[in-house]
């Protein structure tokens, strides 16, 4: 019987395809509806789930909204939500192992930080992770050439992208993201790519000593 994980805020499900990599059976949550998400899928809104049925699962991962953390977040001149710390307070409650995954200036405890670079992927999108176990060093350094960053005319970066925001090439950038076919531009905008979370979750498993 494969370990059961509940990807909450699971989006078009990038994190959720690592995880079933690995060998995970994977239920995804989302307050919005996700036509092209892969796996079992639950609309719902994820702290009223995971609090409701996050003991049933052997772990529990969240990816909660990062705009209020984004770099660039005061120029829209937005108020976005911050729901990093209600996100650990219950999935500390769960009392079941959890990942919570966001962006760089996110106020994550002790976090992890993984690139592209560190998978053999030329993808550049640095998340951080921050789990209820800690975790052995990353496969790699984060290695990307200087100057990486998706612009055309960098010469030696040229094959490197950033797949954030608009851009063109989209089954290049599915590719290049780890084969997330079913996606979108928006959904690869949003995602990460399988291999941070497949690697994690192998970490998961042998320090949670999940089945």
């Amino acid at each position: 019987m494969n370990p059961r994980v509940l990807d909450l805020f699971c989006g078009a499900g990038g994190a959720s395809a690592g995880y079933a990599r690995d060998g995970y059976d994977v239920v995804g949550v989302d307050i919005r509806p996700q036509p092209r998400y892969p796996f079992t899928f639950v609309q719902a809104d994820a702290l009223e789930y995971v609090r409701e049925r996050g003991h049933q699962f052997e772990l529990i991962h969240a990816s909660p909204p990062c705009q209020a953390h984004m770099r660039l977040r005061h120029w829209t001149k937005k108020d976005y939500p911050d729901l990093v710390a209600a996100t650990r307070a219950a999935l500390v409650a769960s009392g079941r192992p959890y990942v919570i995954e966001n962006v760089p200036d996110a106020p994550l405890i002790e976090p992890l930080m993984l690139c592209g670079s560190m998978f053999g992927l030329r993808v550049i999108r640095h998340r951080m992770f921050e789990t209820s176990a800690r975790l052995a060093f990353p496969p790699a350094t984060c290695s990307h050439p200087k100057g990486a960053v998706g612009r055309r005319g960098n010469e030696g970066t040229r094959e490197w992208i950033t797949v954030t925001g608009h851009f063109s090439g989209i089954p290049k950038a599915q590719q290049a993201m780890g084969g997330l076919t079913w996606m979108t531009q928006h959904d690869l905008a949003q995602a990460i790519p399988p291999a941070y979370t497949a690697w994690i979750a192998t970490q998961m498993r042998e320090l949670v000593a999940l089945p």
